[in-house]
């Protein structure tokens, strides 16, 4: 019984980043995006969401530059961490 309350509480995280980006998707306001490149670097960009999607079973943002962002690479969005609640 507690696994299931463990697992309804990530997946309701998961959603609610879903919903956290989605909203930010239609806003068009800028954000700080923090995120781990394909070096493991930390990077800071400032710029809106275009896109989110799924790609060959991985899920991604599309930031205004045109740069497609692994939704697990990325760290804080605004302040609310990200990474903690894909899994």
């Amino acid at each position: 019984m507690a696994s299931d309350n463990l697992s309804n509480t990530q997946q309701s995280v998961h959603w609610s980043i879903h919903e956290f980006l989605r909203e930010h998707l239609f806003s068009s306001r800028i954000l700080e995006i923090v995120y781990r490149d394909d070096a493991g670097q930390v990077q800071v960009v400032h710029d809106v969401i275009r896109d989110l999607f799924s790609r060959a079973g991985q899920e991604f943002v599309l930031i205004g530059r045109g740069q497609m962002l692994r939704l697990d690479h990325v760290v804080m969005v605004d302040g609310l961490e990200i990474s903690a609640g894909i899994g």
